[in-house]
């Protein structure tokens, strides 16, 4: 449907064709992506890909060092990061050895330490379990309510959705095909069609 190349164009991995990206009134297209974290934009990736061997702290502070005046800084604002996101007690053990869901909390602490106003989370609950999926859901929560955060999410867990988000897009195909309230688009006939089948519509 193109929702990520959408964070791609947000975020400077791909140039539009045509129209314009602007963020805070100000056009950001056609600018580095490292311009348009320091313009406040942050992301996450579908695919996390950490410094393997690299240490969990040293991941976070590498994204710290954009705001920071050196690495001690950096690893000071990563230590409180890394506690937000309930990783502090790993953060000696390198990126690699970390579990799918401690691995998905790390790409959030990484984008975090931008200190960015905007941050863009690409399928962060994929294949997460339920119980490790409401524990995602209650520390972005907890960041959007108390950092006013803006959140913007790629999400296909309907529970992460609905605990999460203030509204909602669904797209299909490309197009946008409802927009709204959570509650409202679950019930739309367009999205029941879309995703469970006409006779599901009616």
């Amino acid at each position: 449907a193109g929702k990520t190349t959408l964070f791609n164009l947000i975020a400077g991995v791909f140039a539009p064709d045509e129209g314009e990206v602007r963020y805070a009134g100000a056009r950001i297209d056609g600018q580095a992506p490292e311009k348009i974290c320091e313009a406040g934009i942050a992301r996450t990736f579908q695919i996390v890909k950490p410094f393997p061997d690299l240490s969990v702290l040293d991941n976070v502070a590498i994204g710290a060092m954009l705001r920071a005046s050196d690495m001690p800084q950096a690893r000071r604002e990563a230590d409180g990061i890394l506690r937000k996101l309930d990783l502090f007690d790993k953060r000696a053990q390198k990126a690699g050895s970390l579990t799918l869901p401690d691995r998905k909390r790390l790409e959030v602490a990484r984008a975090l330490a931008t200190k960015p106003r905007v941050i863009l989370l690409d399928e962060v609950m994929a294949g997460l379990r339920p119980t490790e999926t409401d524990r995602m859901v209650g520390v972005l929560r907890d960041i959007n309510r108390h950092d006013k955060l803006t959140i913007v999410m790629i999400e296909h867990v309907m529970r992460a959705v609905m605990a999460l988000a203030d509204r909602v897009h669904v797209l299909h195909h490309g197009a946008s095909i409802a927009e709204g309230a959570p509650q409202d688009v679950t019930q739309d006939s367009k999205v029941i069609e879309s995703y469970l089948g006409r006779k599901a519509a009616h």
